[in-house]
C-alpha cells in the first residue's frame, strides 16, 4: 500500500467541489458532502489501524518533524471548519436565510483547508519496504 489512500483522498475533491457548485439542489449537495465528512472522519482511523506508527513517528523520529505537526493542525482546522459548516448548514435546512453567508464562507474555507491536508498528507507517505 503506498499511496492508495492519497489517490483516493484526490479523487474526492472534484468530487465536493462538485457538490460546492451543486449547492442549489440540496439532493444532491446534502448527501454527497455528508459522505465526505465522513470519509474525512473515518480516515485516521483507517490509517491508525493498517500502518506501523510507533515504528515511523517514534523509532524513526517523524513526531518531531514540522510537516507531520503542520498535517495534524491542518486535520484539526479541517475538523473545526466541518462541525461550523455543520451548524451552519443545520439552521440553512431550519429556513434560517442569515447563515447563508457563513455557510458559504466556510466551505470556501475548506475547499483550501481539504485540499491542504491532502497535499501534506502525499507529502508524509513513506514507501513500504
Amino acid at each position: 500500500m503506498l499511496a492508495e489512500t492519497v489517490i483516493v483522498a484526490t479523487l474526492t475533491y472534484p468530487l465536493m467541489v462538485f457538490a460546492y457548485f451543486m449547492h442549489q439542489r440540496r439532493k444532491i449537495h446534502i448527501p454527497i458532502m455528508v459522505s465526505l465528512m465522513i470519509f474525512d472522519l473515518l480516515m485516521p482511523f483507517y490509517l491508525y489501524a493498517t500502518r506501523d506508527w510507533k515504528t515511523r513517528l517514534i523509532d524513526d523520529g517523524d513526531i518531531l518533524s514540522f510537516m507531520v505537526w503542520t498535517h495534524i493542525g491542518l486535520l484539526i482546522a479541517l475538523f473545526v471548519l466541518y462541525g461550523l459548516q455543520i451548524a451552519a448548514g443545520r439552521r440553512l435546512l431550519k429556513g434560517d436565510v442569515t447563515a447563508r453567508p457563513e455557510h458559504r464562507s466556510v466551505a470556501k474555507g475548506l475547499l483550501l483547508v481539504r485540499a491542504l491536508v491532502i497535499a501534506s498528507g502525499a507529502l508524509l507517505v513513506q514507501a513500504e519496504s
